[in-house]
């Protein structure tokens, strides 16, 4: 792997996982020790970081890790909606309906996982990952799928927003299921409207939890993106 390719994927895990908070200096000195690479890669990595919107350059400061805020929530959502409502009606056209009734039938069982004492987030999130690229497969398209993966990175980084508790996990699975067996269905009207649903929860959850700071990385997959 290439010396800035390394550093980029090592300082966007960070800002996904809140390693590197909002607004943290990305300085180049400091970071170039730390990930052991010398300043030109490191400048290739925050150029890309940059262009992705996860940090920011400002004058006088340099590189910055992006700020989130509601306002920046309510821009997402709306993205996200757009998007994945359009994805997950696509898929009730285009997919493998078996591969979507499995799905169902799995995060059906989901919140027996999702105990108030120990909840197992990995496994959920997994899940949640397969639902994603189950529909980017059968939607084959290659600009949408595109577009979300762009998407897909900042609300990895938004769930820290969140209290991640186990009550609202319940509920997703429940949401994540109805997504499932609408496109197995093949009824695309539901599966965008079962999606809409589930987008417009997950925005609530986060709000109401804004008061609360983002809990510590618990080194979980967090790139499934249906919270």
């Amino acid at each position: 792997m290439k010396a800035s390719d390394r550093a980029y994927a090592s300082l966007r895990e960070d800002i996904v996982e809140w390693r590197l908070a909002p607004g943290t200096v990305l300085g180049e000195v400091e970071q170039s020790e730390r990930l052991g690479v010398s300043r030109t890669p490191l400048r290739e990595a925050l150029a890309r970081l940059t262009a992705e919107g996860l940090a920011t350059a400002l004058r006088g400061r340099g590189v910055v890790v992006s700020e989130l805020s509601v306002a920046h929530l309510d821009e997402l959502f709306e993205l996200r909606e757009a998007l994945e409502c359009k994805a997950a009606a696509l898929a009730a056209q285009r997919g493998d309906r078996e591969r979507f009734a499995a799905l169902r039938d799995r995060f059906a069982t989901a919140p027996t996982l999702l105990t108030d004492e120990d909840p197992q987030r990995h496994e959920y999130y997994a899940l949640a990952a397969e639902l994603d690229a189950a529909i980017d497969e059968a939607v084959a398209n290659s600009f949408l799928s595109q577009a979300l993966d762009g998407l897909r990175v900042h609300l990895a980084r938004v769930r820290r927003l969140a209290k991640d508790d186990a009550a609202r996990l319940r509920q997703a699975a429940v949401e994540h299921a109805a997504i499932a067996s609408a496109i197995a269905d093949g009824n695309a009207p539901l599966a965008s409207a079962a999606t809409a649903v589930h987008l417009n929860n997950s925005l609530n959850h986060i709000k109401s939890t804004q008061n609360h700071p983002p809990s510590p990385p618990h080194h979980e997959n967090l790139e499934a993106t249906h919270g």
